[in-house]
Order: C-alpha cells, then structure tokens, then sequence
C-alpha cells in the first residue's frame, strides 16, 4: 500500500476544484493510497482502517475473504473511509479516465461524511489517531493478560449493536449550552406551574408575560429576581414545587454497554477495571460506523449521482464514452430482482430534484386530482439542486425511503415486488410479479434496512443482582442461535446472571380443506397470520433456560 503518484494526486485535484464549484462541500486535505487486492483482503476485516484494533476473529475472516477470492476473483474500483483527514484506497490497475470518474464518487462520499447530521458526532476528532491509539492499549493488555483480550473483545462485539446512537446525536443537536437553573426556574414557571399547576386563564398569563418582559426591560439582569421576589410572595408554595421537580428530572438514559460499564461490580473489582477500557474501544468504535450503516443507501446513491452528474460534464471522458457506459451501468443499474443501493439512491435523488424544481413537493400540488394536469405542472421554481442538497443534510435511509419513495417513481422504474412459489406439478419453485403497488415495494425496501433490537435495561424486574433485559418487541424476532452465546458473554461481563424478556414466533396450523384434508393454498402463498408470545431467557452458570410468560 503506498500514496499516490503526483501524477494522479493531480487528477483527484483538478476533480476538487470541479467539484466544489457544483456546490459539494469537503476538507481540504485528502489521503489515496494504491493498494492491490491482497492489501484489500488484508484491510477488510477492519472495516478499511489501518490502524484499527485486532483479534483473532480477524485472521479467520481474511482467510475467508482469501478463500472467496480465489473463487471469485474481482477488482473493487474504490473505497472511502470518513477520517480526518479521508482516506481512500484505489485499486493498482486503474487507468486515468477511471480514476477521474471513482475521483468524483469518492469526493461525493466525503461531502456526505462531512455534511449529513447523522455523522456529525464524528466530525470532531481523527479516528484513525484514536484507532491507533485503541490498537497499543489493545496490545499493550494482550501482552499482560493473555487471550482473555480477544474474549472480552468478542464478548462486547455481541452486544455492540445496542449502543446508545440516537442519544448521543441528541446530545449533539444544539450547540446551546445547557440551561442554567434560573432558565429552568423560568421554563417551569411559565410552562408547567402556572399552566397545569395553578391553570390559570389566558388573559392572567399573558399579563404575567407582560409583567416578566416590562421587569427585564426596565431593570436587565436584576428584572428576574424582581419578578420572582413578587412570584414568591404571592405563591409561596412555588419554590418548593421547583425544587422538586428538579429532583425529578430523569438522567441519561444508559444503553446496555454504558449501564453494564458502570454497574457491573465485576468489571469494577480492581483486578477487572482493564476490561472496562477493552469494552469502551468496542463500544466507541461501533458509534463511530452506525451511521454508515443507516445511511448506506443515501450515501452511495448521493456519490453515483456526482460522478455520473460530473464526469459527463468533463472533458476527460472524450474516448471513453463506451468504456464509461460499462462500468457505470453495473454501478447504476435498477435489478429486475433485488435491490441495488446505488442505482435506488442515485435515481431518487434525481426524481426529487426534479419535483422540487417543478414546484412537486408543495402543498399545491398534492391537491391536483387530474392526472394530466399532474403531469404537465411546473412551476420552474429552480430550488432543485438546493433541495437535493437540504436532502443529503438531514434525512437518513428510512427517512428517504418513508418520504419520497412514491407510486409515480415506481411506476416510471416499472419495479415491484417478487414472490415465490412451489409449482406442484413441475415440482420447482416460480418467481412471480408478486406486486406493483409502492406500499409493498417501500416495505421491501425498509425490512432490507439495519435495525437493530430495541434493548433496554429494566431495573424494576432485575433483581438479586440479575441483569434483566427487556426486548421491546417491534415485529422482528430476535436471531435464536446468537442468544446463547451472546447471553453467555453478557452474563461473563456483568458477573451474575442476566434474564432476557423477548417475544417469539408461535407456530401456527395452515388452515385445511374440508374436502382433501390438506393445507388451504391460494396461488400465491399460503396466508397465515404470525402470532407471537412473549419468552423469558436466563442465563446463569453458563446454562440457559427458557420459559413461557
């Protein structure tokens, strides 16, 4: 792996100017490296970051990628990892044209990095100085204690899908600082004690405003203390009611790394305190990629959309218009069968650029009934690149999808939804157009998302030092083979048992014919409806037990 030659730094920087001047926003500074496939398979495992912390599940999933290799042998064209500064890696045997064309793609990745709220608690720090930094205190403890590294590593990697994300980007949200006690004192005066305390009328509110706004202007800083003096007085009973309610404001709420971090007396026995630092690497790392992996399709639809938008529009392109044509159509192309992030996203981004541009997206709109009028509207209002951008600032995949995913997008892709079927007198299975409507293409769509299990700790059941987990069940059932194994290394990290409440799957009887005494089948599938039970699971010692709530 090496940088590259200043022949090639000078094409990604000539695409820099290019794209800045569309209006895309990014550091600076940039790393590229060559690297070959052998490098790619080494560097995968650790999700592309060099400096990133090791174990030994590492060495088995190289081989594996080796393996697959060999099979399949194939060249990825690019990867971009969100560092500061970014770094991206390109395959050895690119030629100019190809790199100009991966050059605006990955610089379409970084504005996105940069840019989209979802990410923003990584914008503060260089994660590959932090990842390295993980990486020698990492070995630094394998030299001293051995193996049981890797297992506290492994342990806190089968739970570090359950980390605090949204919280900690709400604790991002504003920039504010947090409201001092006398701005509490006025919030609870005006929005709860005089409104659900006392309920007072409208027009004895408004003059309270109007005395509070009178005293400030006549008096500045000393005008509430004036204001309250007077408050005092006339309702003795406030400040105690204040008070109260202060003592009763609810704290952070923990994740499960962060609760088992500072509650487990075993991992804060002296002997033990080194695996707390194993255990906040873990968790640290996993916030830093959730984003990625929410945003997936977004932010690779986001960067084929700039260097198809971009590389068109550049000179260097002359003579390889077809070698183009090529490689961007396996990128880009919409499957008859599946899905593909790229061609999803980048094709959205275009449909809404176009809505926004002829004024689609307003209210007016949506209340046209006709469907010629629909079709010839068109406001010209020009807002559609500012829209697009607007877009890839604050929304998320499920975000995208939910919103601007709509029946006249899918009728213009002429997608839909495959089902499956057994075809009983050839005895094979068929793939049919199960259905064209965007309400079942959406859902397609959003059951393909990451969503991890919604986990909480409940200290209300957990009792005798149990650890009690309470899985809120959300329509998707927890994978059964992990939660041994996974259970195993929460009760190792917490040092007593853990119980965990769920919800499974009950099986239930196909209906059957009166007539032939077999299952009812319509020509689709079989329609059932899937009911679920809650399950209570206990792990203690190692052994695990399951019953019925």
């Amino acid at each position: 792996m090496e940088l590259i030659n200043q022949h090639t730094k000078a094409i990604m920087e000539e695409c820099k100017r290019w794209a800045r001047m569309s209006g895309l926003k990014f550091g600076e500074e940039t790393l590229e490296y060559i690297v070959t496939n052998r490098d790619l398979l080494e560097l995968s495992p650790k999700v592309m970051i060099p400096t990133l912390y090791d174990f030994w599940v590492h060495d088995v999933e190289v081989l594996k990628e080796k393996g697959k290799y060999e099979l399949y042998p194939h060249n990825p064209y690019e990867t971009v990892i969100n560092t500061r500064p970014a770094i991206s890696f390109y395959n050895d045997n690119n030629p100019d044209w190809l790199n100009v064309m991966i050059f605006y793609h990955v610089l379409g990745h970084i504005d996105f990095f940069q840019n989209n709220i979802y990410f923003s608690h990584t914008w503060d720090y260089d994660f590959t100085a932090q990842a390295l930094s993980d990486k020698r205190l990492i070995a630094k403890l394998r030299s001293e204690k051995g193996r049981w590294v890797d297992y506290v590593i492994e342990f806190a990697r089968g739970i570090d899908n359950l980390v605090g994300y949204y919280s900690t980007l709400s604790r991002l949200d504003t920039q504010e600082p947090l409201p001092s006690k006398s701005q509490k004192r006025l919030d609870y005066y005006f929005d709860i004690y005089l409104q659900s305390v006392k309920k007072v009328p409208i027009h004895e509110y408004v003059r309270e405003v109007e005395k509070y706004n009178r005293l400030m202007k006549e008096y500045d800083e000393r005008g509430e203390d004036a204001f309250f003096a007077e408050v005092k007085q006339k309702n003795p009973e406030f400040e105690t009611l204040f008070n109260k309610s202060l003592e009763e404001e609810k704290p952070t709420k923990l994740d499960v790394i962060q609760f088992i971090l500072e509650n487990s007396a075993f991992l804060n026995k002296e002997e033990n305190k080194w695996m707390k630092s194993v255990v906040e690497v873990v968790r640290n790392t996993s916030l830093f990629f959730q984003p990625q992996i929410r945003t997936k399709i977004m932010n690779e639809g986001w960067a084929s959309y700039w260097h198809e938008h971009l590389f068109l529009a550049d000179d260097r392109i002359q003579g390889h218009e077809v070698e183009y044509a090529r490689v961007n159509s396996g990128v880009t192309t919409m499957p008859r069968v599946g899905l593909n992030p790229y061609a999803l996203g980048m094709r959205l981004f275009e449909y809404i650029e176009e809505l926004a541009e002829k004024g689609k997206l307003s209210h007016q709109f949506q209340r046209i009934a006709d469907e010629r009028a629909r079709k010839d509207y068109d406001q010209k209002t020009g807002k559609g690149k500012a829209f697009i951008f607007h877009v890839r600032e604050n929304f998320s995949d499920f975000l995208f999808i939910n919103t601007f995913l709509d029946q006249e997008f899918i009728n213009r892709h002429r997608l839909f939804v495959v089902g499956k079927r057994l075809n009983r007198d050839r005895m094979v299975w068929e793939y049919y157009v199960k259905s064209r409507k965007v309400e079942d293409y959406r859902q397609m769509v959003l059951d393909s998302l990451y969503h991890p299990p919604f986990i909480e700790v409940s200290k209300e059941n957990s009792g005798n030092g149990a650890l009690y987990l309470n899985h809120r069940f959300e329509g998707k059932p927890l994978y059964k083979d992990y939660i041994p194994h996974t259970m195993m290394g929460i009760e190792y990290l917490w040092g007593k048992p853990v119980k965990l409440e769920t919800s499974e799957l009950v099986e239930t009887v196909k209906p059957r014919s009166p007539i032939f005494g077999v299952p009812d089948q319509d020509e689709g599938e079989a329609k059932k409806e899937p009911q679920f039970r809650r399950v209570l699971y206990t792990m203690e010692n190692r052994k695990i037990t399951k019953k019925n709530l």
